[in-house]
Order: structure tokens, then C-alpha cells, then sequence
């Protein structure tokens, strides 16, 4: 199954993530992404969101499924939302 999920980089105790999409039989880290979306920056909240929203509702339309902390992240960025228009 393919999923949208985090990859975690970052220093120790600062971890910024990769938005990626990646098989999920594959490890977080180790497995090599089918697709890199954008990132996330934790500490700086919602607005370091930095995604490729016209990537990310195809991989959405492909079959795609987020992680529930992706699914929030997209909800809060209004990226779910124009999946669903898009599904329309």
C-alpha cells in the first residue's frame, strides 16, 4: 500500500520531516520514497508546512493514503479540502 507519511531528519531533539510517499512495507527512514512532497518544520508550526499541493491531491486521486498525522497536517493546510473538490 502507498502512503503519505513523515520521514524524520533533523538534529538530535530538532527533528524536521520530509512530507514523502513511500510503500509502507518499507522503513520510515531506510526505504527509498516513491515521491518527495515537501517538508515540516514542528517547531514552527502549521505555517512551515511547505507542500506541493497539486502533487499531493494526485497522489491523493491515485490512491494514496495519509498517515492520521498527515491528515491533519493537509486538513489544517486546506489540502483535503481541495481533494475533495477535486473529486467532484
Amino acid at each position: 500500500m502507498i502512503k503519505i507519511r513523515l520521514a524524520r531528519l533533523g538534529a538530535k531533539k530538532n527533528p524536521v520531516y520530509r512530507v514523502v510517499v513511500a510503500d509502507s512495507h518499507n522503513a520510515r527512514n531506510n526505504g527509498r520514497p516513491v515521491a518527495t512532497l515537501g517538508q515540516y518544520d514542528p517547531a514552527k508550526g502549521i505555517e512551515s508546512l511547505n507542500v506541493d499541493v497539486e502533487t499531493a491531491v494526485e497522489w491523493l486521486g491515485k490512491g494514496a493514503q495519509p498517515t492520521d498525522t498527515i491528515r491533519s497536517l493537509f486538513k489544517k493546510a486546506g489540502i483535503m479540502a481541495k481533494f475533495e473538490e477535486s473529486k467532484k
